[in-house]
């Protein structure tokens, strides 16, 4: 371990010990928000496949084109 440790330094040029990085727990709840995120967004594709858009005919819309095509007429 020790010699893959020595091996690695010359690549890393200085390393500064008051850097903060995320580290494994940063990634570790990053992969569960993102786990969660694309669990939500396939449970709402599968929610509105269910929705049926088409709009049921409003009765007195019917009326009113009627009543405005015999004004046009007459």
């Amino acid at each position: 371990m020790s010699l893959a440790v020595t091996h690695l330094v010359p690549l890393a040029k200085e390393v500064d010990q008051n850097k903060v990085t995320p580290g494994v727990l940063g990634f570790i709840v990053f992969a569960v928000m993102a786990l969660a995120v694309w669990g939500l967004m396939k449970s709402m594709s599968k929610h509105m496949n269910k929705v049926d858009f088409k709009e049921s005919p409003d009765p007195g819309a019917n009326q009113v084109e009627k009543a405005d095509s015999a004004a046009k007429r007459g």
